[in-house]
């Protein structure tokens, strides 16, 4: 009998590990400008960004089913926008509980995710755009200790975005140098690294995440990390391409570059904000720009409330922007 049950244990934890292993994805790492998978195949992102998982739960949505909708759309990565004052609000242990819960579904549907650190402002001087934004340099420096030890082998977790959109807001929160926003990411990933993240450090720019320009002149010291940039369409005029190519474009000279966040909508559409106002046109032209350049994009936001919102209801209705994102995404599975 005893030996009956060893041999059922058996069966059942290889039948586990086997499972475990069919769920396991590639670790990306970074060689050159490109993202790469373990068998050294370049890889380009391109998915859908999630509103903050606090703000799902509390609308019963975030589950396997909002995961299975994001696939069907295109996706193959996922961006968390983890915003500190929900951090704070519902504690480590319940967040971390909701990022188990995402990574996992993510896992199963064979999408990557990018953990992001949902701040807008000047972690120089510790202001923010609004209070939903409010964090420290130790809060900053902790999540990211935090995220390093408990996700920093799981190879779903593929990418930390160390802080969402750097900005002065016009100085009106205070002046920023490069040269100090520098450090502060080179602790960053120090913090990470030691703690055994092996996931890839994303540095955004100046002026909402938009302007990495310092770059050329004094690049991040540290390897195997890539850049960011969020080109919504009111920050620079038609045509948008050489304004591009100068302003963020040139990192992909020599870094790889990820547009964590690109969309559009028309003046009428709730939320509507002036940098996120524009039609089809900016559409094409940003996708087809990161197409030839092999550069990963994700879109903001697959949730109905949020602007520009990817979708009209939960039954996932897409929008003007949404239908033009669903039908680009599915195209690149289709080009296969």
């Amino acid at each position: 009998m005893n030996r009956i049950k060893t041999l059922l244990f058996v069966i059942i934890m290889l039948n586990m590990t086997q499972i475990s292993a069919q769920n396991t994805l590639d670790r990306i790492s970074v060689k050159a400008n490109s993202f790469i998978s373990k068998n050294g195949k370049k890889v380009v992102f391109r998915g859908l960004n999630t509103s903050d998982p606090a703000k799902l739960v509390n609308q019963n949505h975030w589950n396997k089913a909002y995961f299975t909708e994001i696939k069907h759309w295109g996706a193959n990565i996922v961006r968390f926008p983890v915003h500190p004052t929900a951090w704070t609000k519902l504690g480590k242990e319940k967040y971390l509980k909701l990022l188990d819960d995402g990574i996992k579904w993510a896992t199963e549907l064979n999408l990557y995710v990018i953990i992001d650190w949902h701040s807008i402002g000047n972690l120089q001087t510790e202001m923010y755009q609004s209070d939903m934004y409010d964090t420290t340099l130790k809060q900053t420096y902790d999540f990211w200790r935090t995220i390093a030890v408990k996700y920093g082998a799981n190879t779903t977790v593929a990418f930390y975005e160390l802080f969402n959109e750097p900005t002065t807001y016009n100085n009106t929160l205070g002046t920023a140098s490069w040269d100090k926003w520098k450090a502060i990411n080179e602790e960053l990933i120090t913090i990470i690294r030691a703690n055994k993240g092996e996931g890839i450090p994303l540095v955004a720019g100046f002026n909402w995440a938009y302007d990495l320009t310092p770059v050329l002149e004094n690049p991040i010291n540290a390897e195997g990390i890539a850049y960011v940039s969020h080109p919504y369409p009111e920050k620079r005029e038609k045509p948008w391409e050489a304004q591009w190519t100068k302003d963020w474009g040139f990192i992909k000279d020599n870094y790889p570059l990820i547009l964590t966040e690109i969309g559009f909508c028309g003046p009428e559409d709730p939320g509507a904000h002036s940098p996120v106002i524009s039609d089809e046109s900016y559409g094409d032209a940003i996708t087809n720009y990161a197409d030839e350049k092999e550069i990963s994009y994700v879109v903001w936001v697959f949730d109905p409330e949020w602007a520009p919102r990817l979708f009209e209801d939960w039954n996932y209705k897409p929008s003007r922007h949404g239908k033009y994102f669903k039908k680009k995404l599915q195209s690149y599975a289709s080009d296969k």
